[in-house]
């Protein structure tokens, strides 16, 4: 599974969690329920952000991509 970095706006906090692609956290209740810490002051409905991280992107030669036609035309990168 992945892991996701989520910010309160509301206190500042951030929290790093672990949960598929098709889950997303919206507010500081779920947060603190899925991290097992507690809410503390802030609202339990105040939402929350997920924080963008960087990534790493693999570029594949068409040649290692059998049925690749031509790069470029079915969605491949190409020869870099």
């Amino acid at each position: 599974m992945p892991t996701y970095t989520y910010r309160c706006p509301s206190n500042g906090h951030t929290a790093e969690v672990k949960h598929s692609m098709a889950d997303s956290l919206a507010n500081w209740g779920e947060l603190c329920e899925v991290t097992g810490n507690e809410p503390g002051e802030t609202p339990p409905e105040s939402p929350v952000e997920r924080v963008m991280q960087g990534f790493q992107i693999l570029k594949a030669k068409p040649e290692s991509m059998p049925g690749c036609p031509t790069p470029g035309q079915c969605g491949c990168i190409g020869r870099q």
